[in-house]
């Protein structure tokens, strides 16, 4: 638990280490208010015992707990917490003084409004266990390995410790994301579908346009396949630069989305308030594959209607 001389709030404690890269990392973009060095500077790991009874470290508040305490970088918090000590496992608690260094806002509305940051030495030192931590977090560069890196720590570890990976404590958060990733991919193609048959109308709109200049082309000598194949080009090299040009907007717009966070959604709602992006090449080349697949079907028929009318009764007319 958090008190300040203004409020009081429910926490979590987490003990992290300030000097590590990944963390610094990954922290620093997020702070409004102090540093996040300050975990780093006012650690009390190498002062003595005594030294340590009074010494206040620094810890790292999300913006939306900062709020409701009503402190800002540079005040003092409490901190209580429950301890379990003495042979028979007597509940008792513990309370100490802590300054505010640091107040971050991750845009994730759990974490900014329950998530305190301290470093591991005193975390270690507050909860009376020294040398010791409850958990070690992993961060995997492509999300997709969770299943796999998932069993090989299992097996690594056997029964004797627990793992657990993101997918599982928001288990219903992922399988219903999953399905919103199917069902935007069908609303995709079908899209796509509706472009490719703008691109049937436009192209039967040129056969009805040229039907002199086929008839021609043909009483020159041109074969059925030569006819058909300059509508199938045709067709394709339309559809070639409308999906150039989608692709290009879209991944200005991820770009964009990724850098700037121009949307915003309701944190209280949502739990987060801008739109996460993640850019996969894949994803890119396989709906240019579709597209140019679709804009390719959508050019046979008027590629077929073009080559059906005879020459001689289009020139007589």
């Amino acid at each position: 638990m958090a008190a300040s001389a203004h409020g009081i709030s429910s926490v979590i404690l987490r003990g992290v280490e300030p000097g590590g890269a990944t963390v610094v990392s990954k922290l620093r973009p997020y702070i409004l208010q102090g540093s996040i060095d300050a975990l780093a500077k006012n650690d009390p790991a190498g002062l003595t015992p005594a030294q340590a009874e009074s010494f206040a470290a620094d810890v790292a508040l999300g913006s939306t707990l900062a709020e409701k305490l009503k402190v800002k970088a540079g005040d003092t918090i409490t901190l209580i917490v429950p301890i379990v000590a003495g042979s028979q496992g007597e509940l008792t608690t513990r309370t100490a003084h802590f300054t505010v260094g640091a107040i971050f806002e991750s845009g994730i509305a759990f974490v900014d409004r329950s998530l305190v940051l301290l470093s591991l030495s005193s975390a270690q030192r507050f909860f009376g266990r020294e040398g010791r931590v409850d958990g070690i977090e992993v961060r995997l560069f492509d999300l997709e390995q969770t299943d796999r890196v998932t069993a090989r720590l299992r097996a690594m570890f056997g029964k004797s410790y627990r793992v657990a990976n993101w997918k599982e404590f928001n288990e219903a958060a992922a399988a219903g994301f999953e399905m919103l990733k199917r069902v935007y991919a069908l609303v995709l193609l079908m899209l796509i579908g509706v472009a490719a048959f703008n691109l049937v109308a436009i192209l039967i709109m040129v056969v009805m346009e040229k039907r002199k200049d086929i008839a021609i082309l043909r009483s020159m000598g041109a074969s059925v396949a030569d006819v058909r194949r300059v509508f199938v080009f045709k067709g394709l090299i339309v559809g070639s630069v409308g999906t150039a040009a989608g692709l290009l907007s879209g991944a200005l717009g991820c770009w964009l989305l990724a850098h700037y966070h121009f949307i915003h959604i309701e944190k209280r709602i949502y739990g987060i308030s801008t739109l996460p992006i993640a850019i996969h090449p894949l994803n890119f080349v396989i709906v240019a594959v579709a597209s140019i697949v679709l804009c390719w079907l959508a050019t046979l028929y008027p590629a077929r209607q073009a080559t059906r009318q005879m020459p001689v009764e289009v020139l007589r007319s």
